[in-house]
């Protein structure tokens, strides 16, 4: 007897559908697996074997043949077992059920025949959905997770058992366990991430990361040791608007192929803040694997990428992070194809002007020129063009450790930062971007237009600081972003001169040293 049933494989951020199909016939007794397998699928025969035979109902004395097609896509991972188990049940007569076209189906199974879960439920549930399945059968633990996404049924077992006895219920009377569709939950409380008003001094400093998260620009800090970058960095996420549905969506298939989301029943509720150490590698960075999993890159989609002592990064690892910056997204080759990732993010950076720390002054730095010029050169100049926002952190001295007790509190600026995201959110609905740092350069004369002085006047500053065009852009959407926290349409000197002081800095430690 011939069966079919169907599951899902992620390839990239987005789930295609796999048909498994079984066919049980006369001749020599034999398990054969086709289809473009992996290693890990391979072996699948052997626990589905046994699986079944613990559950009941060995393989019967005759050639079994299963095929998952289409056979130009490679098969790896772990969700193949389940809907093998079942096709083959189903070419048996054991799973008499004549809708199993209708269910899409995924799983691995133990010896004992139990299902365990599998990564990339969300994705594949909502790819379900789009290709008009009545409903998916996934494991019991990625239950929560499956029904996210609304307009499907969901139905989660432990078992094999469990789902042969689902399937061979009549439709009318099957039972999905409560449906619960759209499960999206609570925003989670900031009140537990370190406050803004902990920092002491830094004026410019804070004023500089606001304008950053304000426009979601790229941020590099420069500053001895103890001067609070690191401390800053991690208060970020405190006012950090938090993302909406179609964001968080986002977000959550991405946490998911990755095996990361939570067993919470919610989508990911705040915007990502990534810290890898520096002795990350290029694979964990982009993201790794035959068919590749995200790496911190994708993973900080949405949110930010804070990359603590720079220059301590190995050069390929952030000379990885030029094509994302530019392109928000991240595309990775392998034999099985490319695989795109979306990458939109906010990279924060913080690092020591040399390897003491102290440079430039020159009472307590002791690094030779060659040295400092050698620890500076490890930030490459494209690298640096990508970078929107660059401000010293100088060190802290005792009188601003006692002055501000009241200093101002995360609440506080993430207001002035939730306003300004609104207004980009409206400026730019529907043309593909959500922030002032994603514009391209015909958007950016759009959308920040000068008047013919602040022409003139930065066209004297182009030449001054010789800039590249990317420099230049970056230059107005800083600007653009400045407006915006006014709550002004209209791009005045004062915000042009702010957004050049911001491209100052990187000259000083930069340029010749």
């Amino acid at each position: 007897m011939y069966s079919v049933i169907n599951t899902a494989a992620v390839y990239g951020i987005d789930a295609r559908i796999i048909s498994v199909e079984a066919d049980v016939s006369d001749g020599l007794p034999y398990l054969e697996m086709v289809g473009y397998l992996s290693a890990e699928v391979r072996e699948a025969k052997e626990r589905v074997r046994t699986a079944l035979k613990n559950c009941g109902h060995a393989l019967p004395p005759k050639r079994v043949t299963v095929n998952l097609s289409p056979i130009n896509l490679r098969k790896e991972g772990n969700l193949y077992d389940l809907p093998m188990a079942l096709s083959i049940l189903s070419a048996m007569g054991v799973v008499f059920s004549n809708d199993l076209g209708r269910y899409l189906v995924i799983g691995e199974v133990g010896l004992d025949g139990k299902v365990r879960p599998a990564d990339g439920v969300l994705p594949i549930v909502a790819k379900a959905k789009d290709e008009g399945f009545y409903g998916v059968i996934c494991p019991v633990e990625n239950l929560s997770e499956g029904r996210l996404i609304e307009g499907i049924k969901v139905k989660g077992v432990g078992s094999i058992t469990e789902a042969i006895d689902f399937l061979n219920t009549d439709e009318n009377e099957k039972d999905f366990g409560g449906v619960t569709e759209g499960i999206s939950g609570d925003i989670l409380s900031k009140e537990s991430i370190p406050d803004f008003s902990d920092i002491r001094g830094q004026g410019i400093l804070k004023r500089a990361c606001e304008v950053a998260v304000a426009g979601m620009h790229n941020f590099l800090m420069i500053g001895p040791p103890g001067s609070g970058k690191s401390m800053m960095a991690s208060r970020i996420p405190s006012i950090l608007p938090s993302p909406d549905f179609d964001e968080r969506m986002e977000i959550s298939k991405i946490y998911s192929i990755a095996g990361k989301m939570k067993k919470s029943g919610t989508l990911i509720e705040q915007r990502p803040f990534r810290s890898p150490h520096h002795t990350i590698s290029v694979q964990g960075m982009s993201g790794g694997g035959r068919i590749p999993k995200p790496g911190e890159i994708t993973l900080s989609h949405g949110g930010v990428l804070f990359l603590d002592e720079l220059p301590e990064f190995q050069k390929s690892v952030l000379e990885t992070l030029r094509q994302p910056l530019e392109n928000h997204s991240i595309s990775i080759s392998r034999a099985q194809g490319t695989f795109e990732y979306p990458a939109s993010f906010q990279l924060v950076c913080a690092m020591n002007p040399c390897s003491c720390g102290y440079f430039p002054d020159r009472n307590r730095c002791s690094c030779s020129v060659s040295s400092v010029r050698k620890y500076l050169g490890k930030i490459s100049r494209p690298l640096l063009d990508r970078i929107d926002i660059c401000v010293e952190a100088p060190r802290i001295t005792f009188r601003d450790l006692r002055k501000d007790p009241e200093a101002e509190t995360s609440k506080t600026i993430r207001k002035r930062v939730e306003k300004a995201h609104e207004i980009q959110r409206e400026r730019y609905r529907g043309l593909g971007v959500r922030f002032n740092s994603q514009l391209d350069g015909a958007m950016t004369e759009r959308f920040c237009a000068l008047d013919e002085e602040q022409k003139s006047y930065m066209g004297k500053v182009f030449e001054t600081m010789e800039l590249t065009a990317r420099g230049y852009y970056k230059i107005l959407k800083v600007a653009r972003t400045i407006a915006d926290l006014r709550g002004d349409e209209i791009i005045v000197r004062e915000d042009l001169s702010e957004a050049i002081a911001y491209r100052g800095v990187d000259e000083k430690y930069f340029g010749e040293v």
